[in-house]
């Protein structure tokens, strides 16, 4: 692409997509932190204009979240808090409905889902927020993951099998408790 190409795809990019990479963030943060959102947000666009040629014109979407996604890495890790940022991803139920952008959870279907997805791996609950709450497909996640088609749609369907065989141990905890075997 030539130069004004690219600074077009850039302005476009940037125009239709600053919201979705905005709510992306805030999604991973900790409600309060507004002014750390607006930080790895910059720091998004400023990646993506100096990277701008790599820029895919049709789909930049799913590129801008990947670039999001090592920019909130080197934002966890400069600030020391990686630990403490997974607890709170991980229990992001509480926070959800603080934040202005409605999660998966918006209509409110138990805190049970958000238990399941907690006891997942970090790996694991950022592919099923990817595909739920960005709602990118099998080659889009690829994208946003930075690997192959098969690999993305590999570790999607892992991912389900874990939140599957959690929610059904977590079923069975529950009606072994309530309801005798003897019927």
């Amino acid at each position: 692409m030539s130069g004004s190409t690219t600074d077009d795809a850039f302005a476009a990019a940037y125009r239709a997509h600053y919201w979705a990479v905005s709510r992306f963030v805030a999604r991973r943060l900790d409600p309060g932190a507004a002014h750390e959102v607006e930080e790895v947000v910059a720091d998004v666009f400023s990646i993506a204009w100096r990277r701008r040629a790599e820029l895919p014109p049709e789909t930049p979407l799913p590129w801008l979240y990947a670039v999001a996604r090592n920019c909130l890495a080197n934002t966890v890790r400069g600030l020391g808090r990686r630990r403490r940022l997974l607890d709170r991803i991980g229990h992001h139920e509480r926070a959800q409905h603080r934040q202005v952008v409605a999660g998966p959870d918006a209509d409110e279907p138990g805190a049970w889902v958000h238990e399941a997805l907690a006891r997942l791996n970090p790996a694991d609950q950022e592919t099923l927020r990817l595909t739920t709450w960005e709602e990118l497909g099998v080659d889009e996640l690829a994208v946003a993951l930075e690997c192959g088609r098969g690999a993305a749609a590999m570790r999607l369907h892992r991912a389900r099998r874990r939140l599957r065989a959690e929610i059904d141990r977590m079923n069975m905890t529950v009606t072994a408790g309530d309801h005798p075997h003897d019927r």
